[in-house]
């Protein structure tokens, strides 16, 4: 028979009272955790969380500026390729501009020909001044011979013939002075109240050079702004319509998001809330800073091409979602990290301050979006009109 060892048997019978006290040492601990981790989220839940909205159902926005032609024309240049960086006012597309050469010379020397028109009529209103005081002079010699000469009929000294002579001689001084004052009057209605570069026919003529200029210079199809270039469309040798779509610009410093949330997610959200952005292509590491610059003005399905029809039919609520536009509040984190139109984002609004309104309570006081480059267009043509109205003005004084 085998010998018992009887600390061996011991052993065994020992064990399961220590495990059972470090199991439920283990159990309290973990219970512990728990009511921690629950008291931990409902005090951030009570004092941060619950004043935050989010939504992944955002996306990039910006203007796609459209290039696109005012007169009609033959593509001779094209200056920027998809994706090229443009500055405003460089040149993007060229037409011939044969025909608009031909026109605008045609319409510069019918406006120099018109000015010394103009200078002609001004001239001729003096003369006819001066003849009108020609004619006032003669009448009053005839009206001098023809009262002498009846004090001599009266004492017989000179014939009834002669006196007759002398009233016709008066008559028609009369009468040419008449027609004199009328011719002048005619004249002078033409240039009244006017100089040179006021005359309607000079004004007329401008025009039609104005407008032959423009016509020049729209063969040159400049950037409206400064961006990007994208959706290219226009080819050498192309024959384009007014309002063919050429090419567009993208401006990606002047992008801003369209979040989409649920209406139930607008209760607290104001105008001027902070907003934290992520986007899908930097992930959790670039933190973009904006702010909510307005709430939607109705949802997406009631503005599309198709709106629901829920007085029809089997009706489903379904919780709609209202755009919110929110814009950056710092432009230089675009030159670090660009964004492009239509890219995914995640954005989270910050509810604490409720003191915004929920829709724009002032109208603008400037426009949102502008160019002036075509304003440059006209200023040149009308310092070309001063110049040509000048060189045939040849001295003249008005």
């Amino acid at each position: 028979m085998s010998s018992q060892n009887p600390t061996a048997a011991a052993t065994p019978a020992a064990q399961p009272p220590q495990n059972n006290k470090r199991r439920g040492f283990l159990l309290r601990a973990l219970a512990a955790i728990v009511v921690l981790a629950a008291i931990a989220w409902a005090l951030w839940y009570f004092l941060d969380g619950r004043w935050h909205e989010g939504t992944d159902d955002a996306y990039v926005g910006g203007n796609v500026v459209q290039l696109t032609p005012q007169i009609p024309g033959t593509v001779v240049t094209i200056g920027a390729d998809d994706g090229d960086l443009v500055k405003q006012g460089d040149v993007l597309v060229k037409l011939d501009r044969s025909n608009a050469d031909v026109a605008v010379a045609e319409a510069k020397a019918n406006l120099a020909a018109t000015v010394r028109k103009v200078r002609g009529l001004y001239s001729s209103v003096n003369g006819q001044q001066a003849l009108v005081a020609a004619r006032e002079t003669a009448v009053a010699k005839a009206k001098a011979d023809y009262d002498r000469r009846t004090g001599l009929a009266k004492s017989g000294a000179i014939s009834a013939e002669e006196l007759s002579h002398a009233r016709d001689e008066l008559t028609a001084a009369q009468s040419a002075l008449v027609a004199a004052q009328q011719q002048y009057q005619t004249s002078k209605v033409l240039v009244d109240d006017t100089v040179v570069a006021s005359h309607p026919d000079v004004q007329a003529a401008a025009a039609q050079f104005r407008a032959a200029y423009l016509d020049d210079e729209r063969t040159t199809l400049v950037a409206p702004v400064t961006g990007y270039v994208a959706m290219r469309s226009v080819q050498l040798g192309q024959r384009v319509a007014p309002g063919t779509p050429l090419m567009a610009v993208v401006p990606l410093h002047e992008v801003w998001i369209d979040a989409n949330f649920k209406e139930t997610q607008l209760t607290h959200m104001r105008i001027g809330q902070p907003v934290e952005i992520e986007s899908d292509v930097y992930g959790g590491k670039v933190k973009y800073q904006g702010k909510v610059s307005s709430l939607g003005i109705g949802t997406g399905s009631a503005f599309s091409l198709l709106p629901a029809q829920n007085a029809t039919g089997n009706w489903i609520k379904i919780v709609q979602r209202i755009p919110v536009r929110v814009v950056f509040t710092d432009p230089k984190q675009l030159d670090q990290h660009p964004l492009r139109i239509g890219m995914s984002l995640n954005v989270d609004v910050s509810l604490h301050d409720q003191n915004g309104p929920m829709l724009a309570q002032q109208p603008p006081t400037q426009p949102a979006f502008s160019t002036d480059v075509y304003e440059q267009q006209a200023h040149k043509a009308d310092g070309l009109i001063a110049e040509i109205i000048h060189a045939n003005m040849a001295g003249n004084s008005k």
